[in-house]
């Protein structure tokens, strides 16, 4: 989890991600924004997320968002 919090806080710093659950309701997350996440992520954790886990339940949060990678790396 803390890998991905940096990842966030690379991203905005200004947000406090440990709480945060509205990252794509309230627009902090932009589509450029996912974009870097995905390939973030894909560096970091060696898992690749499928057009249909493309969201905003999965990237609501960073909580949402790590239960979706720890998903993806049980199903490899």
């Amino acid at each position: 989890m803390e890998e991905l919090l940096e990842i966030l806080e690379n991203l905005h710093p200004e947000v406090d991600f440990s709480d945060c659950d509205t990252l794509i309701d309230d627009k902090i997350l932009d589509s450029f924004d996912i974009i870097t996440l995905v390939t973030e992520i894909n560096t970091e954790f060696g898992v690749a997320i499928p057009a249909e886990e493309l969201i905003p339940e999965n990237f609501n949060s960073a909580e949402a968002l790590y239960e979706l990678i720890e998903r993806l790396q049980d199903e490899d």
